[in-house]
């Protein structure tokens, strides 16, 4: 298919808001605080940072050459540059990976619609952590009402996607991102001046290099590469709408500091609060929809601050929804020869099936599983622990091993126009072609529980 009327991002705000949009996610509101609360505090956030310098980026430089060398999807870019050869199988994985978040992370942001709608009434917060508890399993095992929420969510992500990428996801994440930003700013000031919070600012930035284990150092890892949406074909795809004057080294590096940025902003939002009210910082993934809601029950304008709170959490799932929607669409219009919307409608019929039978999965088809796995349990492990780290891996492998070293300089210098010190894009390569690969096998072995290190 033509490149020469493809869609494109228009300016290098829309860029930057729209990778970062990818980036920020629930993984940033939701999982990073978790994780900061159960890995010893700052010491965890000192190792993501360093884990983001040395080895995400590298990764995402490599995803940004591959996407605006070739101006095509995932799959489409390995194509051009790798043609019936086994890459190929990076597209095909960034593909069925996109596919497979979105058929859990759907039914997360149809639970956070819900939630917006549950602040409203005035018998949902309260301070019996039981009570919360109840409401939370009640609602996500009840059946239809989750599933009616995973498909308006769908439905919500399907809409701005359809639109095209510059009047549609450059557009909304313009609004979005800065909204998703000041909310999440305001939220972090009132939890900073609740009294007590002193020891959860504390927490998150004094660090106690004494709690740092081996499973600290690959949650870390993990964390800081899913947290940027690498191995998920978003920054491929993303990488080929982007005008070749600008600067893909600049965008790269002001999609990372915003990303963690944020993270650190979010867990400044939650981790104060849960110090002021005695909770135990770690306290897992219930953090957010059972912990939280009774700490909003005991401020002032609760239900305001519960509303906000939900709205921010939405936000940052729709923006990270719509890229690997993207991911999908690119590839059934280029590939298939498939109009845009033809193709976000069979996204949708895809995901909001499978998405149905992870809703499902919680309640009336518990009993169902797969290799011992709920379907959503099954969804969020093949993604999480063999998709994404195989397809980061091979991305930068293929950047690294096969990919010419003058087409990636050429790349990142933006054809000369960009400054590049030879010493620097060695200490590139050298990362992407040794560092990366060697630390993402690591993980990849860990998890899937081939090797135990720690």
């Amino acid at each position: 298919m033509s490149n020469i009327n493809r869609d494109g991002f228009g300016s290098r705000f829309g860029v930057l808001v729209a990778v970062a949009g990818s980036a920020v996610g629930l993984g940033n509101l939701w999982r990073f605080p978790y994780l900061v609360g159960n890995n010893g505090g700052a010491a965890f956030i000192i190792l993501y940072l360093f884990f983001v310098i040395t080895l995400c980026l590298p990764i995402m430089f490599s995803e940004f050459v591959i996407g605006r060398r070739t101006q095509s999807n995932a799959f489409g870019a390995i194509k051009k540059l790798a043609p019936r050869s086994g890459w190929l199988s990076i597209g095909i994985i960034s593909v069925v990976a996109s596919i497979s978040i979105m058929s859990f992370y759907s039914v997360v942001g149809g639970w956070t619609l819900e939630y917006i709608f549950k602040s409203f009434s005035p018998n949902f917060l309260t301070s019996d952590s039981s009570s919360l508890s109840s409401q939370f399993s009640g609602f996500s095992k009840s059946g239809v009402l989750p599933v009616v929420m995973h498909l308006l969510f769908l439905g919500l992500s399907a809409l701005i996607v359809v639109a095209g990428v510059k009047n549609g996801i450059e557009k909304y994440s313009k609004i979005l991102m800065p909204v998703l930003f000041f909310l999440v700013l305001l939220l972090a000031l009132r939890s900073i001046t609740l009294e007590g919070s002193s020891e959860g600012v504390r927490f998150l930035l004094r660090p106690d290099f004494s709690k740092i284990t081996g499973s600290t150092v690959l949650a870390a890892l993990g964390q800081a590469f899913f947290s940027l949406s690498l191995g998920m074909g978003c920054i491929i795809t993303y990488g080929s709408y982007v005008n070749k004057k600008e600067n893909l080294f600049k965008i790269s590096l002001m999609s990372a500091a915003a990303d963690t940025g944020f993270a650190i902003l979010a867990g400044l939002a939650v981790m104060p609060a849960v110090f002021a009210f005695g909770i135990s910082p770690a306290q897992g993934p219930s953090l957010v929809f059972i912990t939280l809601p009774q700490i909003f029950a005991q401020l002032p304008f609760g239900s305001v601050i519960s509303v906000s709170f939900f709205f921010i959490l939405m936000i940052a799932a729709l923006t990270s929804a719509i890229s690997l929607l993207e991911v999908i669409v690119a590839y059934f219009s280029e590939e298939l020869n498939l109009s845009r919307k033809t193709s976000v409608i069979i996204a949708f019929a895809i995901i909001g099936v499978f998405g149905t039978l992870s809703s499902l999965s919680q309640g009336s088809l518990s009993q169902i599983t797969i290799f011992g796995k709920t379907f959503f349990d099954l969804f969020d492990y093949m993604s999480s622990n063999i998709l994404l780290p195989v397809g980061g891996l091979l991305v930068v492998l293929f950047t690294g091993w096969r990919m010419r070293r003058e087409d990636v300089k050429d790349e990142l210098s933006s054809g000369g126009t960009v400054a590049l010190s030879r010493q620097l894009f060695s200490a590139i390569m050298f990362a992407v072609k040794f560092l990366a690969p060697i630390a993402i096998s690591i993980v990849l072995l860990n998890s899937i529980g081939l090797i135990r290190l720690f």
